[in-house]
């Protein structure tokens, strides 16, 4: 058995998952350090909930070497099936929609900024999964190794917000499917509970149940979306064009495009998550190929039926119609025809926004940890109760403003993950390009970075985002200058901006400080 160690910021000892003989030997398990008496009823019934054998109780402590699997072709795989199942689902589908109906985009257009943006996105999630396996941490305890022990708490709390956005999302697309499916008779409200139940069961078994369930929950999304390709394919309306003059169409490309990307990189901040029981021995371009091919082809996939089912809006009136009503009665129009099946298929399309919101359940509970010392006392289930509840109450308070949701918060969230990715990638190939990372010292703020060349780097950013994004509640000066209404520049602004001062401020600090 590995040697116990002490988790410096928990007080938590942890032990190999195969101590207890019950929980796959594949997920270790962090266990409370053992105390005489159990006088708190919440302690009494947390031993009682961590007694269950198959249940993940490590939080977001470093997995130790001696605690990951062997790597076998077969789990390269599986990190592809994880993200294939993850984003081959109706909220990106919902997402394609917005290029024709949101951004006046033609057919041709839609479909590749919807493509390439979602590759782009892509691969900034790739990236970042490469560091699961090498480090053992969690991606919001690594983003201390860039942006500083407490600056990067700024990040953690927005992975919070993206990954409770995300669930809002999911349990409202999947609550309006759910109800076209059921003619009605389950209303949207109904539809978003039962989105919401079945994640939580999940999310609170773990890493386990989790990869299990996506390795497998691909397979029927598929075959419903390839059934929808058969189905809503001939009312595609690829004619369609994109309508202004040529600088308008300019900048809703590039703002379409945008959105996409954000839609994509999003998965950034929580993509080490999920292979951190990875052995470091992992391939990075291996684990960069199977993320960035998993991600990017669903994505896509998914974003292009969204725009092909926008199109037929155009002739075909019922589909308008069904679309006035919800982007779910969308989708479902799309199966007019097959009669029982087609509301069969709709179902299986309506539950499978459960594997795009299990990872970012998970995800938001670790990070709730990592915010500080007293969240990190509570148990990961909990945490996951409270994430589940929270994005539950915001979608069946918003669930009549889907698309602004999409267009303002999507957004919003790529300028940040967009910026931390830039800061990350030239800590990395500019100031640890011999030197590499000590992962041992993930909790010892005296070794980590001090943070403020990359907290500096991230608000100028921030600054840059904010003049050029375009937003229905507000546009920035250097958004105007793009076109007859303006064009969403803050993801390129605020990354330009960030890749200038980093270099320079981070040199400074590392004069000054030596770390």
């Amino acid at each position: 058995m590995a040697d116990t160690s002490i988790d410096e910021e928990k007080g938590m000892r942890t032990q190999p998952a195969d101590a207890g003989g019950s929980l796959s030997p594949e997920y270790a398990v962090a266990v409370p350090a053992q105390s005489p008496a159990r006088s708190n009823p919440f302690e009494r019934l947390n031993d009682k909930i961590l007694s269950i054998g198959f249940l993940e109780k490590r939080g977001f402590e470093r997995v130790p070497v001696e605690e990951r699997h062997e790597i076998t072709a077969s789990r390269y795989m599986r990190m592809m099936l994880l993200w294939f199942s993850s984003n081959i689902t109706a909220n990106n589908i919902a997402v394609g929609m917005l290029g024709p109906l949101a951004y006046d985009l033609g057919f041709t257009d839609s479909a590749l900024c919807a493509a390439f943006g979602a590759a782009l996105g892509a691969a900034g999630a790739a990236y970042m999964s490469t560091l699961g396996p090498q480090s053992g941490n969690r991606t919001m305890v690594i983003a201390r190794y860039f942006m500083g022990y407490y600056p990067s708490k700024i990040c953690c709390f927005l992975n919070i917000v993206i990954m409770l956005g995300y669930g809002m999302i999911d349990c409202l697309v999947g609550g309006q499917v759910l109800s076209a499916v059921a003619g009605g008779r389950i209303s949207v409200v109904g539809g978003v509970i039962i989105v919401a139940a079945v994640t939580w069961v999940v999310v609170v078994f773990g890493m386990s149940i989790f990869q299990t369930y996506e390795r497998w929950a691909w397979a029927p999304q598929l075959i419903a979306i390839f059934v929808l390709v058969g189905s809503a394919g001939p009312t595609f309306d690829t004619s369609i064009t994109s309508t202004g003059n040529t600088e308008t169409i300019n900048g809703n490309r590039l703002s379409f495009l945008s959105l996409c990307l954000s839609a994509s990189v999003a998965w950034a901040p929580a993509a080490a998550d999920y292979f951190v029981y990875y052995p470091p021995s992992t391939q990075k371009w291996k684990t960069f190929l199977m993320t960035f091919t998993g991600i990017g082809l669903s994505l896509s996939f998914a974003n292009m039926m969204g725009v092909g089912l926008a199109s037929g809006t155009f002739s075909n009136s019922a589909w308008q119609d069904a679309y006035n009503v919800s982007s779910g009665a969308l989708i479902m129009a799309g199966y007019a025809g097959l009669g029982g099946f087609g509301k069969f298929l709709g179902a299986i399309v309506s539950l499978g926004l459960i594997a795009n919101n299990i990872p970012g359940t998970y995800s938001a509970t670790l990070g709730f940890q990592i915010m500080g010392r007293y969240l990190a006392r509570l148990p990961r289930w909990f945490l996951s109760c409270v994430g589940v509840l929270i994005y539950t109450a915001c979608a069946l308070g918003g669930r009549n403003h889907l698309f602004d949701i999409f267009e303002n918060f999507l957004a919003l969230m790529g300028y940040w993950v967009t910026i931390y990715l830039t800061i990350s990638l030239e800590e990395q190939f500019i100031f640890r390009r011999t030197c590499g990372f000590d992962w041992e010292i993930w909790a010892d703020r005296s070794k980590l970075p001090v943070g403020l060349a990359a907290l500096m780097a991230f608000l100028v950013g921030w600054a840059g985002s904010i003049i050029s994004m375009y937003q229905i509640w507000y546009v920035g000066p250097i958004a105007k200058m793009v076109g007859e209404y303006g064009a969403d520049l803050g993801i390129w602004v605020g990354v330009s901006w960030a890749i200038i001062v980093f270099p320079l401020l981070r040199w400074l600090e590392l004069k000054k400080f030596g770390r």
